[in-house]
């Protein structure tokens, strides 16, 4: 620490300074400041006997500002306007607004959507985590989380259903082109099926049976590779529904299935809570489902 911070005088003396040499008057001050003007007068003869200078000339209707505090006063009434911009900037920042999803979920669903919840909510900064683990929402400091889960749920925790996962079958077109849609289920075993860690290809297809194909850890680097047409990948449509829409995926064959666990809207029930952190709940509770 700077050895000369440990000498400054103290806010309050500097204050006190500062409003009477605006104002050159003690009773003046104390009104602008809400104390007594023997409170003023007291904490700006302590100031000068801290330094060891005479600040002011103490006149029969008033105070006259000596060289030194005329000095001295330009250089407080500059410390405090910086001390008042850089309070300003800090409370004009967004509010910060922490999610957790998995990886899918925030690749898919919430990062093409942030220009449409900032549109929404122009005062809020989300930051966003990706990953596969379970968070603890005071130890990881999180907000709200978007989980594949089912109930029941801990009595301080609240909850609200996403979407459920309907599985649909989607390539990249290049990868059926001349095929006639939608396939068999015979057809579609003789592509190259892509896995993700939740394999749900036996559900699907009703077998037993090992299935081949690329494996990957994360369910969007399966989609990755379908949109690079290497393959069939079986995904929730809630992450694939935007390619779909946009033609660079199709669904090849009519089959469906709905398994659980579910996705859902997650956060610690609070007393208290922000503003912010609602607005975001709101929006994700409207946005994010299925229409």
């Amino acid at each position: 620490m700077n050895q000369s911070r440990r000498t400054l005088p103290s806010l309050n003396a500097l204050r006190a300074f500062e409003v009477s040499g605006r104002r050159l008057n003690f009773r003046a001050a104390a009104e602008e400041l809400g104390v007594t003007q023997g409170a003023v007068a007291q904490q700006v003869r302590a100031l000068e006997d801290q330094l060891g200078l005479r600040l002011f000339q103490r006149l029969a209707r008033g105070l006259a500002l000596t060289a030194y505090g005329t000095a001295y006063l330009a250089d407080v009434t500059r410390a405090f306007d910086t001390l008042a911009e850089a309070t300003a900037r800090l409370l004009d920042r967004p509010e910060m607004v922490t999610i957790t999803a998995t990886p899918t979920v925030a690749t898919r669903l919430l990062i093409p959507r942030l220009a449409e919840l900032y549109a929404a909510l122009p005062d809020i900064d989300l930051r966003t985590v990706a990953t596969e683990a379970l968070a603890d929402f005071d130890r990881d400091q999180v907000d709200i989380a978007v989980r594949l889960t089912r109930p029941p749920f801990p009595a301080n925790l609240q909850a609200q259903l996403l979407f459920r996962q309907e599985l649909v079958a989607v390539a990249s077109p290049h990868l059926v082109k001349g095929l006639t849609l939608p396939l068999s289920g015979e057809q579609l075993r003789k592509l190259p099926l892509l896995h993700d860690s939740h394999d749900h290809w036996p559900v699907f297809l009703r077998t037993r049976e090992k299935l081949p194909g690329a494996a990957f850890n994360h369910t969007t680097l399966a989609l990755d590779a379908a949109l690079a047409g290497q393959g069939v990948v079986l995904a929730c449509r809630a992450f694939v529904m935007a390619d779909l829409e946009a033609g660079r995926l199709v669904r090849v064959t009519d089959a469906t299935a709905t398994i659980g666990p579910d996705y859902y809207l997650m956060r610690k029930r609070s007393s208290s809570p922000r503003k912010a952190v609602d607005a975001v709940w709101d929006w994700c509770a409207t946005q994010l489902p299925l229409s």
